[in-house]
């Protein structure tokens, strides 16, 4: 029976607001990510408000704080899943939404809307197994679909155990943990499972939100996370960076060559290596199950959603204002929480669709 985590994730989601300020001027040209402006170089503070997905929320709340002693602006962000953030945008009561899952060109015009990567991180099949340090369980594509898929029971079941001979396996009962909201994060776990498993793919399919066939759900990454920490026996799955700040055991993945893989900013860097942004039409690249020895096998981007033509022309300039900075000053942050930087070139692809699509009242917003 699907259960819903609220004592934890509520609190953590509805906490999950962040603060910045920012003048209606452009971001300054700071030397280094540190540096301060005094509050008289600050004008008139700007709000802003966003919404969606929770995978990116770590680096967006480091690089929130750092912009705030380098700028000066107000930034609310609800980390409240994709589904939500897409939802919200389309509603339009935030400046922009969040979404993991990109959304396919036509479905983008249709709403008068564009998207753009921000980040590119992993997502990460996480357990809580007594004596299982982060890293000594190894499992194959087609052992993670029939876990999830409800068919493996048990961790001292004979697959389980013939891929890891050298552990010393519980009997015990596997507890599937998945996400209860409708989630970017899911959508690319459930495209990667969509993609090396055809029974997963004929019963489950891809999408923010699916009919699970076991398991208990949490929302948000954060719900996963904590259910996995207090559930013993439990499997679930998150973005790298909430597994390293719950210091939780992640799993190796067998990737596309065979080669069992650790999920790290290099392993999420050779995913990436292959993704043709310059020729992707709305920016729509799916990272997951990728070729390369190296490959971590659930990549995936995150995006930000905008109105193509903005009410407030000075609002939509400073959150361009910030993730203009971002690219330019927010590598080594994201880096820090293994995230992979948008390379410059494509930020700078990014930077022209700014100015080709943005507009408030027929006038560019970006220049």
């Amino acid at each position: 029976m699907k259960k819903v985590i609220n004592k934890f994730a509520v609190a953590l989601v509805l906490a999950m607001v962040f603060a910045l300020a920012c003048g209606e001027q452009p971001a300054p040209q700071a030397k280094g990510d540190g540096e301060t402006r005094d509050a008289e170089e600050t004008r008139e503070a700007i709000t802003l408000n966003g919404a969606g997905a929770t995978f990116p929320y770590p680096i967006y709340s480091q690089w929130a704080h750092t912009y705030h002693k380098v700028a000066g602006t107000k930034l609310n962000y609800q980390s409240i899943g994709s589904g939500g953030g897409i939802a919200q945008i389309k509603a339009k009561t935030v400046d922009f939404g969040a979404s993991d899952a990109p959304l396919k060109p036509p479905y983008l015009d249709g709403i008068g809307l564009i998207q753009f990567p921000m980040i590119i991180g992993g997502v990460v099949p996480v357990v809580n197994i007594e004596g299982i340090e982060p890293g000594a369980l190894k499992l194959t594509k087609n052992l993670l679909a029939d876990i999830f898929l409800g068919k493996i029971k048990k961790w001292n079941d004979k697959r389980i155990k013939d891929t890891n001979p050298d552990l010393n396996l519980p009997d015990k009962e596997i507890a599937v943990v998945h996400r209860a909201d409708g989630s970017g994060t899911t959508w690319i776990f459930t495209n990667y499972l969509d993609k090396v498993s055809p029974e997963w793919s004929e019963k489950v399919g891809t999408a923010k939100a699916v009919e699970w066939p076991t398991g208990m759900g949490g929302k948000g990454n954060e719900g996963v996370a904590a259910y996995v920490q207090r559930v013993k026996g439990a499997i679930g799955y998150v973005e790298f960076a909430y597994a390293l700040q719950n210091k939780m055991a992640h799993v190796k993945l067998q990737n596309t060559a065979g080669h069992f893989v650790e999920p790290t900013i290099e392993t999420f860097q050779a995913a990436a290596a292959g993704a043709d942004w310059v020729n992707a039409e709305g920016f729509y690249i799916v990272l997951t199950d990728q070729p390369g020895e190296k490959s971590w096998p659930i990549t995936g981007a995150s995006f930000i959603l905008m109105y193509k033509e903005q009410k407030n022309a000075d609002i939509a300039k400073a959150a361009l204002d910030f993730f203009d900075w971002c690219y330019e000053h927010g590598a080594q942050k994201a880096e820090e929480l293994h995230y992979v930087p948008m390379p410059e070139e494509v930020a700078d692809i990014v930077r022209k669709l700014w100015a080709d699509e943005l507009k408030s009242a027929g006038n560019p917003i970006w220049k």
